[in-house]
C-alpha cells in the first residue's frame, strides 16, 4: 500500500469563483412544470394545484397503518420531559423505532423499508416530532439527508444493495457538509479525499454533524484534488462511521433540542474504498442540493406539528384561565393571537400536503415550492410557539418541570419555542432560502438576459442577448398588465353555496403575481448587474411569493376538503382567516420592496464594522470566554477522546 498522500489546505476563494461553484450545482434545467417557478413570473397557474391531488388508496391504507402504530408507540414509550432532563433520547427508544420500522419509512420495501410516500412520511415526522422534536430531526436527518436518498437518486445498484437494507432497520445515517469555516459557501471546503489506489483518503474537519455522534453510516462531502484521471471537484461518499482515523470529537449542546446527537467528526487517513462514491467526482454539491428538493418537506412538516399542538394547548389553556369575569380567549387581544395560530396551522398542512402529494406524483418540479415551505414554516411556527408563550403568561415562560413541581400541568411551551428556534437556521438559513429561491424566481429572466449584466462577456454576446431579451420581453411584458384576477366571476367554484366567498382571494393572488412580476422586472431593468447585493429587496420578494403559495394552497385545501365532506365549512373560514391574514402581511412587503431603509443600514453597518459606534458599546461586561471565534481545523490526528455512541 503506498504512503497516504498528504492533505491539501483551505482553498483560497473568491466571491466570484463561489458563486460559480454554487450556480454549477444548481438544477438548470425546468423539465416539468412549476407553480411556484409561474408565480414568480406573474403566471397563476392555478391548474398545476387544483383540483388537489390525492394519494392512492393502497398508500393510504398503508400509511395510515404505520400511523397508528407510530401514535401508539410515541403515547407509550417515548417521555419527552425524560429527554428534556436528560439531553438524551433513551436507547430503548431508537431501538423501539428501529423495530417499528421508522428508520425505514422513506426506502422502498424491496429493501427492507415501508416504502411510504412523502406525505405520510411527513405525517410520521409531524406526529413523532410532537412526542419529542429531536426524535424527528433524528429520522428526519437520517432519512431527508443521510444515506437512504442521495442513494435512492444517485447510487449504484450495487450500493443500494449493500446499504440501503442497513438503514431501513438498524443503521443510523449522517450527513456531513458544513465545517467550522464553511457554512452556506462551499466553494471553500477544506475536507479532501485524495485518490490513492482504489481508495480515496478523507482528510478534515465536519462541525453540527446531526446523527454523527450515533451514526452507523456517513454522507460525507469532501474536495478531490484534479489529478490525472480525476476530475476532481466536491464529492460525496458513503463512509463506515467506525472506520479507522475518525474521531467524534465533541457532542454539542444547544438552547434546544437537548436530545440532539449533533457532533463535531475529524478525519485522519480515512481511507474509503471508490466504490463508496455516490456518483460522479465533482457532482457532490448537485447531489445535496437535488436530495433536499424533497428533503426540505420534513422540517415544515414538523413545524405543521408544532402548530397543531400550540393550538391545542392555547384552546384549552385560554378557555380554563379567566381575567375580568370571562375566558381570556374572549379579550380580543388574545383572540387574535389564537386566531392567527388556527389559521396559520391550517395554511402550514395545506402547503406541505400539497408538496408532498405533487412530491409523490413526480409531475411537477416542486424544488422552489419545497424551499417555500421551509422558509415559510420555519418563520411562521416560531411566531406560533412566541404567540403561544404569550397566551400562557408567566406560565408560559416557566419550564414544564417547574410547572409540575409546583402542582400544575406540565405544559412545555418554553421548551417549544426553543426546539423551533434552530428551523431558522437548519437546511439553509432564512437568509440564505431568500437568496437560493430569488436565484430560481428570476431564472428566466437570467437565461434570456444574464449576458446583458455580465461583465465578462463580449459585446457580440451582449447584442446577442439583447435581441433574445428583446423577443422575450415583448411577449412578456404585455400579459402583465391585466388577468383573470380582474374579472368578478373568476374563480367562482371556490364560492359554493352556503360558504364563505375564497374567490376574491385567489383573484388577489393572480393579480399581485402580476405585480410581483413586474416589481421585479422594474428591478432588474434598474439594479441590472447589482441586483444580487439588493438581498433586502430580494427576501421581500421571495416572502411575498411564499405568502401567495401559502394562500393558494390553504383555498385548495379548503376547497377539497369540502368536496371531500370533510369538515369544509370549518376548513372555508380558516382558510378566508388566514387569507385575510396574509394579504395584509403582503401589502406590507410590496410597500417595503421601495420604502425601506437598506441603504441607511449598510452605511449603518459600515460604521459599525469601522469601529465608529463603539462608544455605544460602553457600560457593559462581555460574559464570553475566551478563545478563537472559529476553532482550528488544521488536518492531522486527532488529540480528543472519541464520543462516537451508536446504539446497539
Amino acid at each position: 500500500m503506498s504512503a497516504p498522500p498528504t492533505p491539501s489546505s483551505r482553498p483560497t476563494v473568491t466571491e466570484r469563483e463561489a458563486r460559480q461553484v454554487a450556480e454549477a450545482a444548481r438544477e438548470q434545467d425546468w423539465r416539468k412544470p412549476s407553480f411556484a417557478k409561474e408565480l414568480f413570473l406573474g403566471r397563476f397557474r392555478l391548474d398545476l394545484l387544483h383540483p388537489h391531488p390525492v394519494p392512492a388508496d393502497d398508500d393510504v391504507q398503508r400509511g395510515e397503518e404505520f400511523l397508528a402504530k407510530l401514535r401508539d408507540f410515541c403515547e407509550t414509550k417515548i417521555d419527552g420531559s425524560v429527554i428534556e432532563r436528560d439531553a438524551r433520547i433513551p436507547d430503548e427508544v431508537i431501538t423501539g423505532l428501529k423495530e417499528l420500522g421508522a428508520l425505514g419509512m422513506k426506502i422502498d420495501t424491496k429493501y427492507g423499508g415501508l416504502g411510504l410516500t412523502q406525505v405520510y412520511y411527513n405525517k410520521a415526522l409531524s406526529l413523532v416530532g410532537s412526542a419529542n422534536p429531536a426524535i424527528g430531526a433524528l429520522l428526519s436527518a437520517h432519512q431527508s439527508i443521510g444515506v437512504p436518498q442521495p442513494l435512492k437518486m444517485f447510487g449504484t445498484q450495487e450500493q443500494k444493495d449493500t446499504f440501503l437494507p442497513r438503514c431501513a432497520r438498524t443503521d443510523i445515517s449522517a450527513f456531513l457538509l458544513t465545517e467550522p469555516d464553511v457554512g452556506s459557501d462551499p466553494a471553500r471546503l477544506a475536507t479532501t479525499a485524495v485518490p490513492d489506489g482504489d481508495d480515496y483518503v478523507l482528510d478534515g474537519v465536519k462541525l453540527w454533524t446531526t446523527n454523527g455522534v450515533v451514526a452507523d453510516l456517513l454522507v460525507v462531502m469532501a474536495r478531490v484534488p484534479k489529478s490525472e484521471g480525476h476530475k476532481g471537484g466536491i464529492t460525496a461518499f458513503v463512509v463506515e462511521a467506525a472506520s479507522e482515523g475518525i474521531t467524534v470529537e465533541n457532542r454539542n449542546a444547544f438552547m434546544g433540542l437537548r436530545g440532539l446527537e449533533n457532533g463535531v467528526t475529524r478525519f485522519h487517513r480515512v481511507r474509503v474504498p471508490a466504490a463508496n462514491r455516490i456518483g460522479p467526482e465533482g457532482a457532490g454539491l448537485k447531489i445535496a442540493l437535488t436530495t433536499l428538493n424533497t428533503g426540505r418537506l420534513s422540517l415544515p412538516a414538523m413545524c405543521v406539528g408544532a402548530g397543531k399542538w400550540c393550538l391545542k394547548i392555547a384552546r384549552e389553556w385560554s378557555a380554563a384561565r379567566e381575567q375580568w369575569g370571562k375566558p381570556v380567549a374572549l379579550h380580543e387581544a388574545v383572540g387574535s393571537k389564537i386566531s392567527f395560530i388556527a389559521a396559520t396551522t391550517f395554511a402550514l398542512e395545506a402547503v406541505v400536503d400539497l408538496s408532498s402529494q405533487m412530491a409523490d406524483e413526480d409531475r411537477n418540479d416542486i424544488r422552489i415550492e419545497a424551499a417555500l415551505a421551509k422558509l415559510y414554516g420555519s418563520e411562521m411556527a416560531c411566531l406560533m410557539a412566541d404567540e403561544l408563550v404569550q397566551i400562557r403568561g408567566g406560565r408560559g415562560f416557566e419550564t414544564a418541570a417547574s410547572l409540575e413541581a409546583r402542582g400544575e400541568r406540565a405544559v412545555p411551551a418554553e421548551q417549544l419555542l426553543r426546539d423551533l428556534r434552530i428551523n431558522r437556521i437548519f437546511e439553509g438559513s432564512t437568509e440564505i432560502m431568500h437568496l437560493l429561491i430569488a436565484r430560481e424566481a428570476v431564472d428566466a429572466h437570467l437565461s434570456v438576459a444574464g449576458d446583458l449584466i455580465d461583465p465578462d462577456k463580449s459585446l457580440s454576446d451582449k447584442a446577442k442577448a439583447g435581441a433574445q431579451a428583446g423577443v422575450f420581453y415583448a411577449k412578456w411584458l404585455p400579459k402583465l398588465v391585466a388577468g383573470p384576477g380582474h374579472l368578478p366571476r373568476s374563480y367562482a367554484e371556490f364560492h359554493p353555496t352556503g360558504h364563505v366567498d375564497l374567490s376574491g382571494h385567489l383573484r388577489y393572488v393572480e393579480r399581485a403575481a402580476r405585480k410581483l412580476a413586474r416589481s421585479t422586472f422594474y428591478a432588474m431593468s434598474r439594479w441590472q448587474g447589482r441586483m444580487e447585493t439588493k438581498q433586502g429587496f430580494l427576501g421581500r420578494v421571495v416572502d411575498i411569493g411564499a405568502e401567495l403559495f401559502a394562500m393558494s394552497a390553504a383555498c385548495v385545501r379548503a376547497e377539497h376538503l369540502r368536496a371531500e365532506g370533510d369538515h369544509g365549512r370549518e376548513a372555508y373560514q380558516l382558510a378566508d382567516a388566514f387569507c385575510r391574514q396574509s394579504r395584509i402581511r403582503v401589502e406590507e412587503l410590496f410597500g417595503r420592496l421601495w420604502t425601506n431603509t437598506d441603504d441607511l443600514d449598510r452605511k449603518v453597518v459600515k460604521g459599525v464594522l469601522g469601529g465608529a459606534y463603539e462608544w455605544l458599546e460602553q457600560g457593559v461586561v462581555d460574559p464570553s470566554g475566551q478563545g478563537p471565534w472559529i476553532a482550528d481545523t488544521t488536518p492531522g490526528p486527532s488529540t480528543r477522546q472519541n464520543v462516537h455512541r451508536p446504539i446497539p
